[in-house]
């Protein structure tokens, strides 16, 4: 493997049908939300169909989230709670950020970055290796290695985590799927079908869906949303099968995403542009601890 030092221009890999391009660490996405590392922008299948889309179309709105973008504790990232104000606290795949005061950990805030992890990356035509050194930070330290690699239709994000510090790891980890196919826009065109019947959450902090159709197994939606949607189905477990597949009816165009982790939340997140499923993963790392875990993104048309 190639290793790109400090290149900061994008990264392909090709197989015989997928294009995926790859964000250099810090190029594109330089905030304290998403992960640096395997921050994919676009896939495109035959040469014709793509799939990636950013969150908000508006320059300098949103998270600036695009396509294929991890994210560690999003519900509170590592040592922040004992973080005093002033004292730094981890976020995977970014670095140390400062806690600036006692304010509870909010996802959508810009935090100052202390000091970023550094991220080695190797890469040949088909696989992406992204290495991020751990900077102990108030006896938290973790070293996360993410490889993609492609083959055929199907993309592969495999994870490893090593606990290298004194403290216990306990957070959780998702990959926020912005998809719009063939940048056509979200509504009734689509469908999101999952491995179980849907029945959606109903939660004290998140209005009713009246945009959202649910029947069977499907999620669809009557209209364009004319503002973002948010829910949680319920009822997941771990299976073989897709966790969720995302299909354009009128092209056929679609893809699907396989996991080998049971779940510990799922959500869907959407407005008129784009759709993201979300399978959220457990991570409970003793000191000394590995886990590692597999997505699997399979690209149509069927």
């Amino acid at each position: 493997m190639a290793d790109r030092g400090t290149d900061q221009s994008p990264i392909m890999l090709r197989s015989s049908r997928l294009t995926v391009e790859i964000a250099a660490p810090g190029s594109v996405y330089a905030g304290t939300r998403f992960d640096w590392t395997g921050f994919v922008t676009q896939v495109t299948l035959d040469g014709q169909h793509t799939f990636c889309m950013p969150e908000s179309l508006v320059p300098d709105q949103g998270s600036g989230g695009v396509g294929l973008c991890g994210e560690f504790g999003i519900d509170e990232p590592i040592g922040y709670q004992d973080a005093s104000p002033g004292e730094g606290f981890p976020k995977l795949g970014i670095g140390v950020l400062e806690r600036p005061d006692a304010e509870r950990y909010n996802f959508f805030r810009a935090y100052e970055i202390v000091q970023a992890f550094p991220i080695q990356v190797t890469t040949t035509g088909t696989q992406a290796r992204f290495v991020v050194d751990p900077i102990d930070c108030r006896g938290y330290a973790v070293r996360l290695t993410k490889t993609l690699s492609v083959d055929g239709n199907g993309l592969e994000i495999s994870y490893c985590l090593d606990n290298v510090g004194r403290n216990p790891i306990n957070t959780n980890e998702y990959c926020h799927n912005f998809m719009g196919i063939d940048r056509q826009p979200v509504g009734p065109d689509y469908r999101l079908r999952f491995p179980y019947r849907v029945e959606l959450q109903l939660l004290p902090q998140m209005p009713p869906q009246p945009v959202l159709s649910v029947s069977g197994n499907d999620l669809a939606l009557k209209d364009t949303p004319q503002r973002p949607f948010y829910c949680r189905p319920s009822g997941f477990f771990q299976t073989e099968e897709p966790q969720w597949e995302l299909l354009h009816l009128p092209s056929g165009v679609g893809l699907r995403e396989v996991d080998d982790f049971a779940p510990m939340r799922v959500a869907v997140w959407g407005t008129a542009h784009v759709i993201s499923a979300e399978v959220f993963v457990d991570v409970v790392l003793p000191p000394r601890g590995t886990q590692t875990w597999k997505r699997r993104y399979t690209f149509f048309k069927s």
